[in-house]
């Protein structure tokens, strides 16, 4: 079974949802959290559209050490800014797929913090891990846009907004 298609595959998928949640986060919204401890809408919205750039870390390089190559995470202006970003960071990520091989897949990969290691993973392993952190963070934003009241598109189904047809009454009505 080759796993690279069903990875490209799974890349546009998620990347389709994740567009559609972002279209709606409002620019004004950037610097709300809904918690002192959590991440503002803006953090949080640039780690998701950062996410796909880790598969192409986990094809180019053989690990992540943060104190010698510390998260200098990307930045938006505005909820264009961050669909801008996601494109990007999708595009990158599925060349990164288009050029490894499915034996490369089963190489290590380690992350570390200095000389203590966080996690030692297969190539193929970290691109799961940048999948599901893509998929929680986005169901976090979901949340997030939920407590401010702003009706949210369905992930892998309808949403209740989708159903009760408030969703495009309020996608309709939005300007980026």
């Amino acid at each position: 079974m080759n796993i690279i298609p069903m990875f490209l595959k799974e890349l546009e998928q998620e990347a389709q949802t994740t567009r559609k949640m972002l279209e709606i986060v409002p620019t004004d919204k950037f610097k709300w959290q809904p918690h002192p401890k959590s991440m503002t809408i803006e953090d949080l919205t640039v780690h998701i559209v950062d996410l796909p750039n880790w598969l192409a870390l986990a094809v180019y390089t053989d690990g992540l050490n943060f104190a010698t190559e510390p998260y200098n995470p990307p930045t938006a202006e505005n909820t264009q800014g961050l669909l801008d970003l996601l494109e990007q960071s999708v595009a990158k990520g599925k060349e990164a797929l288009q050029h490894i091989s499915e034996e490369e897949l089963l190489k290590p990969w380690t992350l570390s913090n200095g000389d203590v290691i966080l996690q030692n993973y297969n190539k193929a392993e970290v691109i799961r891990v940048a999948f599901c952190q893509l998929v929680h963070h986005r169901a976090q934003l979901g949340v997030y846009l939920r407590l401010l009241n702003i009706p949210i598109p369905g992930s892998y189904g309808p949403s209740a907004d989708e159903l009760s047809g408030e969703y495009q009454r309020e996608a309709a009505s939005i300007e980026l």
